[in-house]
């Protein structure tokens, strides 16, 4: 049974290549569009979340934060896939909870193998 991975971006065009380059490696994609679109969604077998940093309504360090204090979610992977490369931000993200982090832009192949890496 292939995992289920969700995307969270306000980016169309960085979901749509998430999730392309995701479906080509056999996982099951579920999208959202902020923080919040995120929560509504995480239901079910959700095995790891890519979510970006800066977006309207709810920003990527809050969603870690939330699903970290969900007792079902909380020890899902969460990756920050985001523009943002600054130390303090990292730290930010790890302090939230995040399990790793890919600056955009990014290749296939890097999240592909972070991806495998976290997994399994």
């Amino acid at each position: 049974m292939a995992k289920t991975i969700l995307t969270v971006d306000d980016s169309a065009s960085v979901r749509q290549l998430v999730g392309f380059t995701l479906r080509g490696a056999g996982y099951d994609v579920v999208e959202a569009v902020d923080g919040e679109d995120a929560l509504a969604r995480l239901k079910g077998a959700i095995h790891l979340v890519i979510t970006d940093l800066n977006m309207p309504r709810m920003d990527g360090i809050e969603l870690v934060k939330r699903i970290r204090s969900s007792p079902v979610y909380k020890y899902v992977p969460v990756i920050m896939l985001t523009t943002e490369s600054q130390e303090t931000r990292k730290q930010a993200g790890k302090a939230a909870g995040a399990t790793g982090w890919i600056v955009k832009p990014f290749a296939a192949e890097q999240l592909l193998a972070v991806l495998k890496r976290v997994l399994g």
